[in-house]
Order: structure tokens, then C-alpha cells, then sequence
């Protein structure tokens, strides 16, 4: 009898486990929680990954500018400058800005920006998820918000960029615009347009996303009253937009005499740069944002929303595609060749592979096919969550430069357009290609303009350093420094 009552409780007590767990997979909170624990892997890691680590660096330099010298959001400053102030046009730097909050409380570290951009990016997945599943089946919804978490987003979300940080921001104003438009309550519409504005401030490529409020403005059953309140509060945030692209960046470049921010090219130079660089511009697509199988879904899902004649798919895909043709062709050269350049569009990609996965009858085909694609995703980004122990030398560059300089004298380092060396040496100046460090002409230009030492990353030559003529005073495996003059 005690067997029988043992077993039944054993029994009971497995099918509310089997409850409960079946629950709590299907919940997409869980995932996106499951995600972000993933990637706090490594999250306190300098920006020393093989992936854009001279982007990452860039950002910090500016928070830390914030920090030591002056903390006008108005006046962003890199080090990479020589004898000028540094201040430049760039992106509106809000995640540069949080960086330096966090930093004021807390002391400077390199990796606050990684679980900041973590926690933002995290928070735009779910109200990805959440506009998904207002006009779509919830699995759906599901099935694209699991996607767009392996995508390229798995990495991106975790580097100290702004990139899936200005997504995410634009994703939430959208959520709340369209909330706007069916229930009305200022406060919505104030939270679209605070979240319109700060993401794409963050990174302008993102405003393509907002092209799908076109959609619900041609909605007959939408009061003109919201519609119009909608576009009045878009066009706010479009004149802050310009206002900072169009005319704060230009001047703080005339100004201040150092150019940085990309703003893109001619539309016919953009699209021949594009064509003559095809092979790399495609694999933007078919490898870096979904993946292989992640892309051929995406096609798929293409086909079968015309096919089906899924006319709110079908415009979200026209219009979205349309104006990220644009700002492809814009973008040109560095659309090729940067892989951060498709994460707007990735939102898109995964909502069209989402469908696809869901024509298929055999349910675990479909999550065959899923399974496949979140693997292949992390597997495709996984090495990026750890530094190489070849590149940790580089943490050592600011205790090396203290034994013999202050922190304000201006110095030249060898590493092209890749500042990261001339960021860990916490200094100023130059940083340099190696046919320019080694040019005496060029090295005495420098120190007419203040240049006090000169650093030489001796991993960058293959062949053995000539000796200068200035006086060394520091070497190891990694550096020589010389100390340099001073200006007559």
C-alpha cells in the first residue's frame, strides 16, 4: 500500500515537473535570460577580441575622456588626435555617456560598455518578440526571437558598440508607437519618441526600421487623430536626428580639425564599390547575420510569404528592404567589409526565416531546422568571448608608459588605423602605419607638434626593426620606446 501511494506521488510529482518545464521553455523571457547568462562569459574582457576591437576601444575612449577631461555630451573627444583636442564628430555618444555615469560611480574599467550594451540589447529582444506576436502567431514570435538571439546579435550584444544597442532602442519606440496607435495615452507616444530619437542618435543606420509605422498609418481603422500625433512626434525626433548628423558633426569636424565619422558616400560611387566587392558585401547575408541555414530559411520565407500572399509580411519585407538598399549603397566599401553593417537588418532576416520554419508541417523538422541554426549562430561567434593570450601583452602598455612619462605627454605608436595600442597606453598622440613610424621626416614633424616618445609594436614587423637614432629607453618582446626630443 505505501508502494502504491509512493509511486502515485512519484507519478504526480513528474507530470507537474513535466508541467512546469514545458512551461518555462515555451516562455521566451526564459531564453532571453538563458542568452544573456551565456554572455556574461568573458563580459569583463578588455576589447582585445579578433573582432573589431579598434570600434570598441573607440567608445571607451570617449567615456573615458568624459571622465578626466570634460563631461559635455555635446563634445565628444578620441585620443588618436596628435596636438589637437580630440574633440570630433561621431555618433551620438549615449552608450559613451552611460559608460562614463557608470565609470563616475564606480572608477574606470574597460568592460562596463559589455554589460551595458548586454542589458539593453537583452531588453530589445523581447519587445522584438513582443511586436512579433501582437500581429503574428506567438510561435512565430518565438521562433524569430530565438533566431535573432543566435544570430549575430549572440556576439554583437556584448561588445562595447552601439550597434544592437541602437536596434534595441528603436525596436521599443516602435512597440510603443504601435500601442499608441491602437489605445491612444500620450505616454506612449512619448516613449516612442524618446526611444526613436536616443537609438537612432546611437547609430543612424537603425531609422530604416521605423519605414514599418508606414503600414499601420494606411490603416483606415486607426484614428487620424493618433496617426497624425505619430507622425508629428517622428518628425520631432527626425529634426533632433539632423540636427546632430547634419549640423553638429559638421561643425565639430570643421571646428576642431579631426574627421572620424564615416557619413557615407555618392550613391553611384557607393553602388560600384558594392558591385566591385560583391563576394564580401553577400556574405554580410548568407553567413555573418543568420548563418548559412538561418539564410536559406530567410529565402524560403521570402517564397512562401508571396506564395501564401501574406500581405502584411509582404510589405514589412518591400518596405524594410527598400530603404536598407539605401543605406547599403550609401554605405558602400564599409558595408563589404564590416559585419556590423547587417544587424539592423538581421531584425528582418529572422522574422522571414521564423516564417519558413513554420511552413514546414513536421513539427520536429522545424525544430530540427531551429536547433540547427542556434548552434551554427553560437558556434559562428563563439571564439570572440575570449582574449587570446598573444594579445594580452597590449594591458601592460599603460604601467610601461608610467615608468617614464605623465599622462599628458603627447606620444606616436605604431598600428595604423587600429588605435587600441594608443588607447591601453591611457596617453594621447598618433598612432601610426609602420612605413610612417620609421620615417625620420615624418617622425621630426611630429615632434615640432609635441611629440614626446615613440612607441614601435614590434609584432607588426616581420623583418627586424632598423635601429633609430633616438635614445632608447625601454624594450622587451613586444616594444621599443625612444625618447624623442623636444621641439626647438
Amino acid at each position: 500500500m505505501l508502494k502504491d501511494c509512493m509511486s502515485f506521488k512519484n507519478l504526480k510529482m513528474g507530470k507537474i515537473f513535466t508541467k512546469y518545464s514545458k512551461t518555462i521553455l515555451t516562455d521566451f523571457r526564459f531564453w532571453v535570460l538563458l542568452f544573456f547568462v551565456i554572455r556574461l562569459y568573458g563580459i569583463t574582457n578588455p576589447p582585445l577580441e579578433g573582432a573589431h576591437s579598434w570600434r570598441q576601444v573607440t567608445v571607451n575612449m570617449v567615456a573615458r575622456n568624459f571622465l578626466e577631461i570634460d563631461s559635455n555630451i555635446l563634445y565628444p573627444r578620441v585620443d588618436m588626435a596628435g596636438e589637437k583636442t580630440g574633440i570630433t564628430g561621431m555618433e551620438f555618444p549615449l552608450l559613451n555617456y552611460l559608460i562614463f555615469l557608470i565609470s563616475e560611480l564606480f572608477g574606470f574599467a574597460h568592460w562596463y560598455g559589455r554589460l551595458l550594451n548586454l542589458v539593453v540589447s537583452s531588453i530589445g529582444v523581447y519587445f522584438f518578440y513582443l511586436l512579433i506576436k501582437k500581429y503574428f502567431q506567438p510561435k512565430l514570435a518565438f521562433y524569430a526571437g530565438i533566431i535573432l538571439l543566435s544570430s549575430i546579435w549572440f556576439n554583437y550584444s556584448r561588445k562595447i558598440m552601439p550597434d544592437t544597442f541602437s536596434v534595441s532602442f528603436v525596436l521599443i519606440s516602435i512597440y510603443y508607437a504601435l500601442k499608441f496607435l491602437d489605445y491612444g495615452t500620450y505616454w506612449r507616444l512619448l516613449l516612442f519618441f524618446m526611444f526613436a530619437t536616443l537609438g537612432v542618435l546611437s547609430k543612424i543606420p537603425s531609422i530604416y526600421l521605423l519605414t514599418i509605422l508606414c503600414i499601420p498609418l494606411f490603416d483606415k481603422n486607426i484614428l487620424i487623430k493618433r496617426k497624425l500625433s505619430v507622425v508629428l512626434a517622428g518628425s520631432g525626433a527626425l529634426v533632433i536626428i539632423s540636427s546632430w548628423y547634419f549640423y553638429w558633426v559638421p561643425y565639430l569636424v570643421s571646428k576642431y580639425e579631426f574627421w572620424h565619422f564615416y557619413m557615407g558616400t555618392s550613391f553611384i560611387h557607393g553602388f560600384k564599390e558594392l558591385v566591385t566587392h560583391f563576394d564580401q558585401a553577400a556574405e554580410k547575408f548568407y553567413f555573418d547575420a543568420l548563418n548559412y541555414v538561418g539564410f536559406g530559411m530567410f529565402i524560403m520565407g521570402i517564397i512562401f510569404a508571396f506564395i501564401k500572399k501574406n500581405k502584411l509580411l509582404i510589405n514589412i519585407f518591400i518596405i524594410t528592404t527598400l530603404f536598407f538598399s539605401i543605406f547599403m549603397t550609401k554605405a558602400g566599401y564599409y558595408f563589404a567589409h564590416h559585419s556590423y553593417y547587417i544587424i539592423p537588418y538581421t531584425v528582418i532576416m529572422t522574422l522571414m526565416a521564423a516564417y519558413a520554419i513554420l511552413r514546414f508541417k513536421v513539427k520536429w523538422v522545424a525544430k530540427l531546422i531551429l536547433t540547427v541554426i542556434v548552434i551554427s549562430g553560437i558556434a559562428a561567434w563563439q571564439h570572440d568571448f575570449r582574449i587570446k593570450k598573444t594579445e594580452v601583452y597590449r594591458l601592460r602598455l599603460e604601467s610601461i608608459a608610467d615608468n617614464f612619462s605623465a599622462k599628458s605627454d603627447l606620444i606616436a605608436i605604431n598600428g595604423g588605423a587600429n588605435p587600441r595600442d594608443l588607447y591601453f597606453t591611457h596617453r594621447k598622440g598618433w598612432t601610426l602605419d609602420n612605413d610612417e613610424i620609421l620615417n625620420v621626416v615624418n617622425i621630426e614633424s611630429l615632434i615640432v607638434k609635441g611629440c614626446r616618445y615613440l612607441f614601435i609594436n614590434k609584432t607588426y614587423f616581420e623583418n627586424p626593426i632598423p635601429q633609430l637614432s633616438y635614445k632608447s629607453i625601454f624594450e622587451n618582446d613586444h616594444y621599443i620606446v625612444y625618447k624623442l626630443p623636444t621641439k626647438m
